[in-house]
């Protein structure tokens, strides 16, 4: 009887340390999934990474986990960058190249083409198009789109060249 007390003592203290740890800061950061690109593109994103911009929309880099250099973000929320993402769907629809998909448009910044596509809650996802490997970029609701694709068109300029991607 007397174990059993002690067992169950302690009890707060383990849910007391659980949530202390489930609570620490490292949840605070942005998490992002890590595209699995073939050799090549993966040599390119791993270029690009190189060269990014230690700010973008006038927010510091803060990288999301897990760790990658085919992953980058900027900012609470988060801007994310993941290089290497397959094809969208919306990029060979040609409804979406006639306009006919009022949430999938294509356009440019900078010398960078983009299919651009709502996302619930207000969000944009922008990916590269005409480029070795495809950059996609998620926007959150309230951030401004233009200085991010702005901010980011340099770098992807001088690490994915023009083409297609396999």
């Amino acid at each position: 009887m007397n174990s059993l007390r002690h067992r169950l003592l302690g009890l707060p203290a383990l849910a007391l340390l659980l949530i202390t740890v489930g609570c620490s800061s490292a949840d605070d950061g942005a998490s992002a999934a890590v595209p699995s690109p073939d050799a090549k593109a993966a040599a390119l994103c791993q270029k690009l990474d190189g060269v990014l911009p230690a700010a973008v929309d006038d927010e510091s880099r803060e990288d999301p986990e897990p760790a990658s250099g085919l992953t980058a973000g900027w900012g609470n929320p988060a801007i994310i960058l993941r290089c290497g993402v397959p094809r969208p769907p919306k990029m060979v629809d040609p409804s979406v190249a006639q306009g006919g998909d009022p949430d999938a448009v294509a356009g440019g910044v900078d010398g960078v083409n983009w299919l651009m596509e709502k996302a619930d809650g207000g969000a944009y996802r922008y990916t590269t198009a005409s480029r070795l490997a495809y950059v996609e970029v998620t926007v959150p609701a309230g951030r401004d789109s233009s200085a991010a694709l702005i901010d980011l068109a340099p770098a992807i300029k001088k690490a994915i060249p023009e083409g297609i991607a396999d």
